[in-house]
């Protein structure tokens, strides 16, 4: 379980995690195959970055079958969270974060309806 302030912060301070993180406070859970999509990144890319998230205790994983879905960690600390919130508040207009949305919105064969074609 993450418990410092310090490893909260290096997680946030990568672009690509950063966008991430920002997906699934907006969405709840996603795909890997969704986040390659909307930020139009390699799936392996994706996954490292998420793997990092995953150590940290930022997110947890689920799978389905040979799919994993990811979230932001319901037991992370309450401060962590609120910056979560805060900054999805405060970039929810903004580039990438905008264009991300969009084109997660537009994906075809998402996984709710069929994963990851």
């Amino acid at each position: 379980m993450l418990n410092e302030a310090d490893t909260f912060f290096k997680m946030l301070a990568d672009s690509t995690r950063l966008r991430c993180l920002l997906l699934m406070q907006a969405e709840g859970e996603l795909c890997v195959c969704e986040f390659s999509h909307a930020l139009n990144l390699s799936q392996p890319k994706i996954s490292r970055h998420l793997a990092h998230l995953r150590q940290s205790g930022v997110i947890i994983a689920r799978r389905s079958g040979t799919w994993m879905h990811y979230r932001i960690n319901p037991e992370l600390q309450g401060w962590a969270l609120e910056i979560l919130q805060t900054t999805l508040d405060g970039v929810s207009h903004t580039e990438p974060f905008v264009s991300d949305r969009k084109i997660l919105t537009s994906m075809n064969k998402r996984p709710e309806l069929e994963c990851c074609a």
